[in-house]
């Protein structure tokens, strides 16, 4: 293609957008609002699956060892936990260091259980790590069958329920995504199909005289391109800078054990390009599609 015929479909496809003012206004409206819906959707599930990752990493499995085996008893016990395949790490807490954990938790309140020091009600546990997360309840179920076990304690539960709760959000995430995707290829469709239709005649005797298909859809095509382009600047803004203060003002308070925000770069640049291909995707395919039937003379 000559750089004269891609200037002149540069400067068609840019007058059309004046041509229907108000529709134009809102097809970028409706691609705006629809990429800041999926920018916010796309950092709450990338958050939610970091705190879920987070959580599984540090979940363990504490074995409490039978108040009535002795110390030969629990050596036994602490090599044959060793032994299994699956476990990384085997760490001993005793009693009194539990009581004292206890103590330190309930602050003021915890001075009620200085009187059992001397005789500590509690267990002596091992705090066993998996070598996957995903292993936990197999190397749970592993050791609780063992010798001088009590019980065993593990929080796979609450990671089966946070998933849970990250596959609901995840779903019906995408189904607004699609609906607003589909209302904003909608609009940038009948957008470019009234400016079709204003110069129908024009399109007719260029099509009679000769020109190819794609000598006329190209103008229509910049002029959806750029109608997705215009449209995604916006709400990329608003993400990049929305979240970058959040994270600024904000991560610190909301930290704690288990959850921290994913830092700005490279996420935000990466959401950005993913929000502008989107963006371009929807005016090309927008314009494809309304203008695909004029085209038959």
């Amino acid at each position: 293609m000559k750089f004269r015929t891609v200037g002149r479909h540069l400067k068609e496809g840019t007058k059309n957008l004046g041509r229907n003012g108000w529709m134009t206004f809102a097809s970028i409206s409706a691609v705006a609002v629809m990429l800041l819906v999926v920018g916010m959707f796309i950092l709450l599930i990338l958050n939610m699956n970091h705190m879920a990752t987070q959580v599984e990493d540090d979940v363990e499995i504490r074995t409490y060892i039978e108040l009535t085996a002795n110390e030969e008893q629990q050596v036994e016990l602490e090599t044959t936990i060793e032994q299994i395949s699956e476990v990384q790490q085997v760490t001993f807490l005793g009693k009194d260091d539990g009581l004292n954990n206890l103590i330190d938790s309930l602050g003021d309140g915890g001075e009620a259980f200085e009187s059992v020091r001397g005789e500590n009600p509690l267990n002596d546990v091992f705090v066993v790590e998996a070598t996957n997360p995903q292993l936990i309840e197999q190397v749970a179920t592993e050791i609780e069958s063992l010798s001088y076990v009590e019980t065993v304690e593990y929080g796979q539960d609450f990671v089966e329920r946070l998933l849970q709760v990250t596959d609901v959000g995840r779903y019906i995430g995408l189904g607004l995504v699609i609906s607003m995707m589909l209302t904003a290829m909608f609009l940038i469709a009948n957008t470019i199909k009234l400016t079709i239709l204003a110069r129908r005649k024009e399109i007719r005797i260029m099509k009679l005289v000769g020109a190819t298909n794609g000598f006329i859809r190209w103008p229509f095509l910049v002029e959806g391109l750029l109608l997705g382009l215009i449209g995604s600047l916006l709400p990329i803004l608003l993400v990049i800078y929305g979240y970058g203060y959040v994270y600024d003002n904000y991560a610190t308070q909301i930290e704690g054990r288990f959850f921290s925000l994913l830092p700005v770069f490279p996420y935000m640049l990466q959401i950005a390009l993913l929000l502008l291909a989107i963006g371009l995707f929807i005016g090309a395919w927008g314009s494809v599609m309304s203008v695909r039937k004029f085209l038959k003379v």
